[in-house]
């Protein structure tokens, strides 16, 4: 496994497919914390995933905080249009965890404010949208990390 890929509260499912799918490409684990504004079950999920989801290395989580007590010993990063650093300006190493906030809404403030030091943005023109499609973002992150790993296991 290369990276590990949380979806806070996920609310979106063809964004969560589209997100699966880039996970089993890329040997990186997707990591789904509820509550999901959808069910697993759903078509648009399935279908985004195409049949790449049999081989998806998927774990749920009850909580946000479930989820830390698992991985205390975990590097984590936050994506976050609040963030002070680039995504490029981080040394991602192998198993690394980046945490993505909900579609509409982001990370909520505990989250970002208890790790500050480990905010990361993409640079984007400031308009009047909010921000780039979530499994875009999950996807230039990700491959940024691999690139700084020499693409692990990748041809």
């Amino acid at each position: 496994m290369n990276l590990n890929i949380v979806l806070f509260q996920p609310e979106i499912p063809q964004n969560t497919g589209n997100i699966a799918r880039t996970c089993v490409l890329t040997n990186s684990k997707l990591h789904l914390i509820k509550p999901l504004g959808f069910s697993l079950e759903e078509k648009h999920l399935r279908r985004a995933g195409l049949d790449y989801w049999q081989y998806l290395d998927l774990e749920l989580h009850e909580s946000y905080e479930a989820f830390r007590n698992k991985y205390k010993e975990g590097n984590f990063y936050f994506s976050t249009t609040k963030g002070k650093k680039f995504y490029t300006e981080v040394q991602y190493k192998k198993g690394d965890f980046i945490v993505f906030g909900r579609e509409s809404s982001g990370l909520p403030d505990s989250i970002r404010n208890s790790n500050l030091e480990n905010l990361i943005r993409i640079p984007m023109l400031e308009t009047s949208t909010r921000s780039l499609n979530l499994s875009n973002t999950v996807s230039i992150f990700a491959y940024e990390a691999l690139r700084q790993m020499n693409f692990p296991d990748m041809k």
